[in-house]
């Protein structure tokens, strides 16, 4: 196929052309060369056909000599069609004419929900970048966008109406620790003309966007641009930065629902979709139970308890939903207090129970289970990757997930619509690494839901992946390289002159290594097994795939010094309740540390540090503001009391309850809003040892962290 290859549809059919366009622009970007589209050609074409081939968005894609015909009936088929025709000819790299070896394949999807989900609210993404998003969807043959355009820190849809909501809320300063430089303002909103064109570029690339405003609960935003919508708690300034469950609800007056009706009309008016998220999850009550005005509301209603007020709160709203010809989806605490609006759909996230109890409830619902397909976790643990929540949710655990759960009855498993991923921001400031925690975990989704279960191996898919990524370059993504990094651990005993190298990358492929500083290709020195490397060498590896070295791979130089340093990275927190890789809060331009800490326990572990020869230690910290709703649950976060003014950090040899061997005080990090090198003396030691690090506090304001630790002979 070249630029002499014609695209011929029927003059009439605007889906064809539609779809025709899209091929044409995709080989143009991936292979440089114009498809001409048009109505007949004698010469070999690319041909679209309508007729029926089954199941909604199926296809049937035939190469011969004579060139291609996809066959679809409706314009969803003709588009997947077209998609699977521009893999094939984007197989392998390269621009210009490609020849295609003749096949035949009918294809269908498994689910009619393949999704994902954008959170807009916490962190703003240009209308540039959702129209990227929307462009990498499709050719993966995902077709649902939930976009979730309001929460706590920020309101990003223009609503005529009621225009405080954007004036005031579209924007925040973020939280910056005591005596840091304040940062600059941040947020931005989408306006209607903005919403109606990205919409209509989804609906070419047969995405279908499905808006999302909070309710009852994730409404500070709301709050704080009309503060009667709430019960009249106030709001000290600047929690609007914070993270975590806030408290501020909606009330229950007829005000407030007219208001809430008025938005959620502006909002049918942009978005056709069948379905309207409501939200509805994370409604703590405390405020209601607080409120003598919400308190006779639930009396006068005969309402029994604040969980079934949430329930008669959807019940209204989804009245008001379905009056407008809309479907209320929320969710899995909507099934919580009572029943249920009827025509409910339910989105599972806190495991895959709502689903099960929907189903069996005969509700409809997708599941979307964190932390398996909350793309906020992180791939992996090393300095590439971005902040981010602290479980590791790597691309083969990803495409490991099933979304009809055994439990549900053959007789409902039909009401499980597919399966969406969530990308939540708190921790996602930019795009790039918006598009680096997306893809390829979103490939591995849109691949379980498009192909039947059986016959699935995570070998084949990253076979077809890797492909896929490179073609996908040419549409400007850059996804993460987690799973084919190569990870290495250095393992030093004190007084040794080598170093015991250990190589582990996620998806088990074939690594390649050098000791000589030499360039790695697929003629090094295959990886099988720990590696000496003698000091002082230039070490470096990568995994292959078909012979190509695949992005992440090592160059470190190994000496004596290098062996007895620890990222953050490295380490391991003391405890696991609440993990995060924070990014720093300083400074507002250019590249910031992040550090991973536990942030009810900022305690870090070097296991098996080399302390033998050691007669220092020094460590480098940082301090982050503590922006985290988390209730009465701050009563459990515990310090040492500090025995300077400034408080000190301590280390233990042995684990936690060992000896100390050293105490390096914060004086010196006092007031500097950037990264601090204490050192300290280090008590002898022998051979290797595990080591504790933690800091004494009157409290969590402001929040230390570890950003690397050495240890210096």
């Amino acid at each position: 196929m070249s630029g002499k290859t014609a695209l011929v549809m029927p003059a009439a059919d605007t889906g064809a052309r539609i779809a025709a366009e899209r091929l044409a622009a995709l080989v143009a970007e991936a292979r440089g060369f114009e498809l001409k589209v048009g109505s007949d050609a004698s010469t070999p074409s690319i041909r679209f056909v309508r007729a029926a081939t089954g199941k909604a968005e199926s296809y049937r894609l035939e190469v011969t000599p004579k060139g291609a015909t996809i066959t679809a009936g409706d314009d969803a088929g003709l588009l997947y069609g077209a998609v699977t025709l521009w893999q094939a000819m984007t197989q392998a790299p390269g621009r210009g004419a490609v020849s295609i070896p003749a096949f035949t394949v009918a294809d269908a999807p498994r689910f009619g929900w393949r999704g994902l989900m954008l959170d807009s609210a916490r962190h703003f993404q240009s209308p540039a970048y959702v129209r990227q998003l929307i462009d990498w969807m499709a050719v993966n043959k995902l077709n649902t966008l939930h976009w979730h355009l309001v929460d706590d820190q920020g309101w990003r849809i223009e609503i005529k109406k009621y225009p405080r909501l954007t004036q005031v809320s579209g924007w925040r300063r973020p939280a910056t620790a005591p005596g840091a430089p304040q940062l600059p303002q941040v947020g931005g909103f989408y306006s209607q003309e903005e919403i109606r064109a990205i919409v209509a570029y989804a609906a070419q690339r047969n995405v279908t966007i499905i808006p999302e405003i909070e309710m009852p609960g994730h409404a500070l935003a709301a709050i704080r641009a009309y503060p009667e919508l709430g019960t009249g708690v106030p709001i000290p300034p600047g929690t609007e930065s914070d993270w975590g469950v806030f408290p501020w609800l909606y009330n229950f007056d007829d005000k407030t629902f007219s208001f809430l009706e008025n938005v959620l009309d502006e909002v049918i008016a942009l978005f056709p979709s069948r379905y309207v998220h409501v939200g509805g999850d994370e409604a703590t009550k405390e405020q209601w139970k607080g409120s003598a005005e919400v308190q006779a509301r639930m009396k006068a209603l005969g309402v029994k308890d604040e969980a079934a007020l949430q329930a008669a709160f959807m019940h209204r709203i989804g009245g008001h939903l379905t009056k407008r010809g809309r479907k209320l989806i929320g969710w899995d605490e909507i099934l919580e207090g009572g029943e249920v609006p009827p025509d409910a759909t339910i989105t599972s996230w806190r495991g895959v129970e709502g689903a099960i109890i929907a189903a069996k409830a005969g509700h409809d619902a997708v599941l979307s289970p964190s932390p398996i397909l909350y793309f906020d976790n992180r791939q992996g643990f090393s300095d590439s990757e971005p902040p981010g929540r602290g479980n590791r949710i790597d691309l083969k655990t990803v495409y490991g997930f099933e979304p009809v759960p055994s439990a549900i009855p053959a007789a409902q498993q039909h009401h499980i619509l597919g399966l969406q991923a969530n990308l939540w921001t708190e921790h996602v400031r930019t795009e790039a690494r918006a598009a680096w925690m997306t893809f390829p975990r979103a490939s591995a989704v849109a691949e379980i839901g498009w192909s039947a279960k059986a016959g699935r191996s995570y070998d084949g898919f990253v076979d077809r992946l890797i492909p896929q990524l490179e073609r996908m370059r040419a549409l400007k993504l850059e996804p993460a390289s987690s799973a084919f990094a190569v990870t290495p651990d250095y393992a030093y005993v004190p007084g040794s002159d080598s170093v015991t190298v250990t190589l582990v990358n996620q998806s088990g492929l074939e690594m390649h290594y050098t000791i000589d500083g030499s360039q790695v290709t697929a003629k090094s020195p295959v990886y099988r097994g720990p590696v000496s490397v003698k000091l002082t060498s230039q070490f470096k590896a990568a995994a292959f795939h078909s012979g190509r070295e695949l992005p992440g791979g090592v160059k470190q130089t190994v000496t004596a010094q290098s062996v007895r340093w620890r990222s953050d990275e490295m380490l391991k927190t003391c405890t696991n309740r609440v993990v995060l890789a924070l990014e720093d809060d300083y400074p507002a331009t250019g590249k910031r540390a992040t550090f991973v800490s536990d942030i009810f326990n900022p305690c870090w572990l070097w296991e098996k540090a080399p302390v033998g020869d050691a007669k220092q230690i020094a460590i480098t910290v940082g301090q982050i503001p503590f922006n985290f709703q988390i209730g009465k649950d701050i009563e459990t976060i515990k310090f040492a009391a500090p025995a300077t003014p400034e408080g000190e950090f301590e280390v233990r040899a042995g684990g936690c309850e060992g000896s100390r061997v050293a105490v390096l005080p914060l004086a010196a990090a006092e007031g500097n809003p950037g990264l601090t090198r204490l050192v300290g003396r280090l008590a002898p030691r022998a051979g290797n040892e595990t080591l504790c690090i933690r800091y004494t506090a009157k409290g969590v304001e402001p929040m230390w962290a570890i950003d690397a630790v050495e240890l210096i002979p």
